[in-house]
């Protein structure tokens, strides 16, 4: 069966044969057929999963996040009643419900949310309640397969051994900032990944390209420094890495991000 393996975030899933997976802006869907994955699509085999990752820096407790959460679908979908359950897999720890619909609603839905290290996963599963028998066993199938990985596979590095995130470029770190005295000694990376997802990146991988984690300034932090930055020691070597936000108003955990790197 197919293994996902959200690069970024650090997390795989398995899902069945024949089944459909697609990025949705920040979340991760599967389906049987593509269709499910459709906001406006009401007809056979309409079942999916939902999965999206928040990054949680300032280890908030995920409860009230849970109870936001579950209360705007709840709210969104006419709700009657919403249980709530402790729930723990892989490692991570949460809440799980099950939202019991109008009558008149077709559909069943679950929903999840679990803590694990600095990631929130937000998990949602919707199918028309006649393919329950059929649905729900490979559903919790997927879920159940959840496991928080240590290190992804295909991780690149760059000439200095700095692991590079998916689908990032080299630019002119100019470019990037303005104000760069000495551009040799800096490297810099564009791509459209949040900032969010780069800090899960860099958290991890780091170590494993053998990388110390010196110090670590989180984006969003209470300080004004405006993006987040890494200093990472390997034997005499020292580069600090700013994870670069883009967008000069209203710019939020998951916004775009470029990397710039100064070796010293």
């Amino acid at each position: 069966m197919p293994v996902f393996q959200h690069k970024l975030w650090g997390y795989a899933l398995t899902y069945p044969d024949g089944w459909v997976h697609q990025t949705l802006g920040d979340a991760e869907g599967f389906a049987v057929i593509p269709e499910g994955l459709q906001q406006d699509y009401e007809g056979p085999q309409s079942g999916h999963l939902l999965v999206r990752a928040e990054w949680n820096c300032a280890r908030q407790p995920i409860e009230p996040k849970w109870k936001a959460h579950i209360g705007r679908i709840a709210s969104f979908i006419g709700a009657k009643k919403v249980g709530a359950a402790p729930w723990a897999i892989s490692g991570g720890q949460g809440f799980e419900a099950e939202l019991v619909l109008p009558k008149k609603n077709l559909l069943r839905l679950w929903a999840g949310i679990l803590e694990y290290d600095f990631t929130v996963l937000h998990l949602m599963v919707s199918h028309p309640k006649d393919e329950r028998e059929w649905f729900e066993p490979l559903a919790t199938q997927i879920v159940s397969s959840l496991q928080f990985l240590n290190a992804v596979d295909g991780v690149e590095m760059n000439a200095a051994g700095i692991p590079l995130p998916p689908a990032y470029t080299a630019v002119d770190p100019t470019t990037v900032l303005d104000d760069i005295a000495d551009p040799e000694n800096w490297t810099a990376y564009t791509g459209g990944n949040g900032v969010d997802a780069l800090q899960a990146f860099y958290l991890r991988e780091a170590p494993n390209f053998g990388w110390q984690i010196a110090e670590y300034v989180p984006f969003p932090s209470p300080t004004e420094l405006g993006f987040a930055r890494l200093r990472l020691v390997k034997d005499t070597q020292t580069a600090i890495l700013g994870l670069m936000p883009m967008g000069e108003e209203q710019v939020q955990p998951n916004s775009p991000a470029r990397i710039v790197v100064k070796y010293t």
